[in-house]
């Protein structure tokens, strides 16, 4: 071995390239290796995400499909779904029929002439019962399986809901023309109804448990 082969310390220089270089592939190895554990990480939380914000509650879907159809110009319930699908909800057609009813939601002509889904305020007047019966019937139908609890306290009304609910019961009264009821402010599972007056917000507490306690 010649002396251009070994350095001042003795060491050998072949031996040393040597390990340069397969410290090089480890690192590289190692690079590559992180670069997949992270994309399967990455991957993988993606796969979640549907799951992590799949509302947890009947009443959290139903303000979601309210949402979606304030929102977008809906045509049909194929899109309906696709949407909810985008936000982590899957829904099966039946079920979408059923909610889409009881929202009271029908198609009507847009102004450009696109047949859309809308919310209703009322549903229509088929000649069964008064206006004031068929608002009853109608938040009924809302309340009766979303109402935890009801409270007044001067001139507001507290209304307890299951989490999530809160700002579609909210919605709900908003669209009835309720007497002395000036407005809801809703948060995750509490709706403030703000009444014009003292007494009516204490009748209006007793009214809505009447009606959501109602089974016809």
């Amino acid at each position: 071995m010649g002396t251009d082969d070994v350095d001042c310390d003795g060491v050998n220089r072949d031996d040393v390239n040597r390990a340069v270089s397969n410290h090089s592939d480890v690192d590289g190895a190692d690079s590559n290796s992180a670069d997949s554990n992270g994309a399967d990480v990455a991957g993988f939380i993606d796969s979640l995400r549907p799951a992590l914000h799949r509302p947890a509650t009947r009443a959290a879907r139903l303000s979601a499909i309210e949402q979606a159809l304030l929102t977008h110009i809906i045509t049909s319930q194929s899109q309906l779904s696709s949407v909810l699908a985008d936000e982590g909800i899957e829904v099966t057609q039946a079920t979408l029929s059923r909610d889409l009813d009881e929202m009271n939601a029908t198609k009507a002509r847009l102004r450009d002439g696109t047949v859309a889904y809308t919310l209703g305020d009322e549903p229509a007047d088929d000649g069964s019962g008064s206006g004031t019966e068929r608002i009853e019937q109608q938040i009924s139908r809302v309340l009766s399986g979303l109402l935890v609890s009801v409270a007044d306290a001067g001139r507001l009304v507290v209304i307890h809901t299951p989490s999530g609910a809160a700002q579609y019961v909210a919605s709900v009264i908003d669209r009835q023309p309720l007497d002395g009821v000036l407005g809801t402010i809703a948060g995750d599972d509490t709706v403030l109804m703000i009444c014009a007056e003292e007494s009516m917000a204490h009748e209006r507490a007793a009214w809505l448990l009447s009606v959501a306690s109602r089974t016809a």
